[in-house]
């Protein structure tokens, strides 16, 4: 695995980050500022994330190309549904399901590198532990 990927892969949880933080550390319209912006991120992020089997998808055999790109363009709905929820709480939650579902369908179709599962299962899961975080401080703020 390339180390330029591991370090844009880490460099992408920056705006996770700084979106809790903001929320946390910060009050009025910049605490909000902070909780879409992690939100609004995260929608991009799997959205990004679920776009690449499209590429996948035209490297594959026509019969299976056509489950992957229904994934894809499902994982995105789906994603997009959970911020319609107009809820940060179900919506953190929805799409934390949402980062753990690609992972196992990435790991259960894809043939992947083990270096790449690795950086996709940490990436994943500090993903997934940053929203756990946001959900737990909504809940304090609440």
């Amino acid at each position: 695995m390339p180390r330029a990927s591991w370090l844009l892969g880490l460099a992408g949880l920056i705006p996770f980050v700084a979106g809790l933080l903001a929320f946390i550390y910060l009050e009025d319209y910049p605490k909000t500022l902070g909780q879409h912006a992690f939100l609004l991120y995260s929608l991009a992020i799997i959205s990004f994330l679920a776009g690449t089997t499209w590429g996948w998808a035209q490297a594959a055999r026509p019969r299976d190309g056509g489950i992957q790109l229904l994934v894809s363009n499902g994982i995105v709905i789906f994603a997009v549904l959970a911020m319609l929820t107009a809820n940060p709480f179900w919506a953190l939650i929805l799409l934390a399901a949402a980062y753990l579902v690609f992972l196992g369908y990435e790991r259960r179709v894809l043939e992947q590198t083990n270096d790449y599962r690795r950086m996709r299962a940490t990436l994943t899961l500090l993903v997934v532990t940053l929203h756990g975080v946001m959900v737990a401080a909504l809940s304090v703020d609440a």
